[in-house]
């Protein structure tokens, strides 16, 4: 018998190539809760229309059957917060409204819950070498991050009370084919062939390929020993501003041009600049340990860095041409 999924966040980056690769998958039947209807359908995806996720109740056909739930939507970190008080905001989306589905999902006989988190739960930076594991004890620094986790509490604390199979995952920064933000800058960047001061950047840091999360995500609806448990994820290969700029204009066959500022300079310009948050992107250390992936669920990344590096680059390089 095929598991039923109810996947949230549908629409995203990362729910969207989740779909993708669910298409015509023998072991599934996936439903997506979207807003609206997208212009082009997904073979064989059963879609429930709702305003968002915290609009599902046990009573509505969304979650009728279901076996597992992936919750994908959040309300995203942003650079320059317009809310007056972004921590409630936050609350109230990735807290509030993520253990009302959960509750309704218990209801209706649910028996899995996927939350993906954020490594924000467990800070903003580490010591060089010194990754994060899901032993450490959490120390969000943001409002985004500090929701994350009072979600993943709480949803500890209903798994307790029910029995439901609670399963957190905590990427790092997740890129792929269709990324924004930062990562679509370098790549702009680089193809221009603007000169960038990053040339002598020593930090070192985890990032996942979008097919290794859904990869990832995936083998925890199905393995058994993925029940209440919490997952940090990454492509298990970390590296330096430096290094990623250059191998990822490698894939872009755009070479980066980099020139060797030191790091306390670089840090020094941000802040005068009102940009300390993005230095310490650039220039600080975030690494996480994936050993408890592969040992518990045996799973290892299906691509490799640069492997995703090149689809990312491809992908972007032929939105340039359209």
């Amino acid at each position: 018998m095929k598991t039923q999924l109810l996947i949230t966040g549908s629409s995203g980056f990362v729910g969207r190539q989740l779909i993708q690769h669910l298409q015509g998958h023998s072991d599934y039947n996936v439903r997506a809760l979207v807003r609206r209807m997208p212009d082009v359908l997904v073979t064989g995806v059963d879609y429930a229309v709702l305003p968002d996720f915290s609009a599902v109740t046990v009573e509505g056909p969304a979650l009728q059957g279901v076996d597992v739930v992936v919750h994908l939507a959040s309300r995203v970190h942003v650079m320059n917060d317009t809310e007056s008080d972004p921590l409630e905001a936050f609350r109230r989306v990735n807290v509030g409204y993520t253990l009302q589905l959960a509750r309704s999902a218990v209801a209706a006989g649910v028996k899995r819950f996927i939350f993906v988190s954020s490594v924000k739960v467990n800070g903003e930076q580490t010591a060089l070498g010194r990754p994060y594991s899901e032993t450490d004890i959490p120390s969000p620094v943001d409002p985004y991050g500090v929701s994350k986790m009072e979600a993943e509490d709480a949803l500890r604390e209903l798994a307790a009370q029910t029995g439901l199979e609670v399963v957190i995952v905590r990427p790092v920064l997740v890129y792929g084919p269709g990324v924004k933000a930062n990562f679509a800058n370098m790549m702009k960047w680089l193809k221009k062939g603007v000169p960038l001061p990053f040339g002598a950047i020593t930090n070192q840091r985890s990032l996942v390929a979008l097919d290794n999360l859904v990869s990832f995500i995936l083998t925890c609806v199905s393995h058994p020993a993925a029940a209440h448990q919490t997952f940090l994820i990454s492509d298990g290969e970390d590296v330096s501003t430096t290094q990623l700029l250059i191998r990822l204009g490698k894939s872009m066959g755009s070479p980066a041009r980099l020139i060797p500022v030191p790091e306390w300079l670089l840090v020094l310009g941000a802040t005068i600049l009102g940009r300390k948050a993005l230095s310490q992107r650039l220039c600080g250390s975030l690494q996480v340990d994936i050993t408890k992936c592969q040992q518990l669920l045996g799973w290892a990344p299906i691509v490799t860095l640069d492997e995703g590096l090149d689809a990312t680059a491809q992908h972007y390089l032929g939105e340039q041409t359209q």
